[in-house]
């Protein structure tokens, strides 16, 4: 059995450097700023883009974004960009992410984004797949020894300028984060290729992360929904006392 890290507690997966950011940054960074070790999986470099020198210069973005939030460990599985299928080999790959690392949450995407990169869709494929392929017995060739893993919980998230719930699924919890929007769009704003030529980006992030809170009675908040629902052994921690 090969030599394994320190397990990670949460991964978020996105199809581009960036997804995450943008998605569930301020979680990200909550739960980094509490103790938790947080890892971020890119599935491509999201490259070319127009305004971008290149995979190296995003991959440079990337890595100043991941310190803003305080993941502990980003991972780039160079899927190709703008082509991003749902494949055996795929599944297989971030299948092996997960049992090396070992998460007991994972979070990505929910659907799809229309009119916006078809990737996601296929990110959220993908995803769901290797988080059931990770606990699978009885395959183990495909994993390189790695042993299985069973992840406790799959939450999805959606981008912050889409819609603040997944129509399709009734099981959403928003997440306060009023104490790290900022890092959030400061996170964001470490990606100059994707974001310098966008008039009023970060307030639109800022304005949707209010959006989102204001129906909790918080100031910012990040919406997810479950992959399937889950109960608690502790009403009152659960709804926030």
């Amino acid at each position: 059995m090969p030599d394994l890290p320190e397990p990670l507690d949460v991964i978020a997966v996105g199809a581009h450097p960036d997804d995450v950011e943008v998605a569930c940054g301020g979680t990200l960074a909550k739960l980094a700023g509490s103790g938790r070790r947080v890892g971020i999986v890119d599935l491509t470099d999201g490259e070319p883009t127009p305004f971008s020198l290149g995979p190296a210069a995003r991959m440079e973005e990337a890595g100043d974004a991941a310190k803003v939030i305080g993941a502990v460990q980003r991972i780039q599985l160079d899927f190709p960009n703008r082509r991003l299928f749902d494949c055996f080999e795929h599944r297989i790959e971030l299948a092996k992410v997960f049992r090396r690392h070992r998460p007991r949450i994972v979070i990505g995407f929910g659907e799809g984004t229309p009119m916006a990169s078809p990737d996601h869709l296929q990110a959220q494929l993908i995803t769901d797949a290797a988080v059931f392929y990770s606990r699978l017995s009885k395959w183990d060739d495909h994993f390189d020894g790695l042993p299985m893993h069973t992840i406790q919980r799959q939450l999805y998230f959606r981008l912050a300028m889409e819609p603040m719930t997944i129509a399709a699924n009734p099981f959403h919890i928003l997440v306060d984060i009023t104490e790290t929007l900022d890092q959030k769009i400061a996170a964001m704003e470490c990606y100059q290729s994707q974001f310098a030529h966008k008039n009023g980006m970060a307030d639109r992030i800022r304005a949707a992360a209010t959006m989102t809170g204001s129906i909790a009675g918080v100031a910012a908040a990040e919406s997810f929904a479950a992959a399937r629902p889950f109960a608690t052994q502790d009403l009152f921690a659960a709804v926030g006392f």
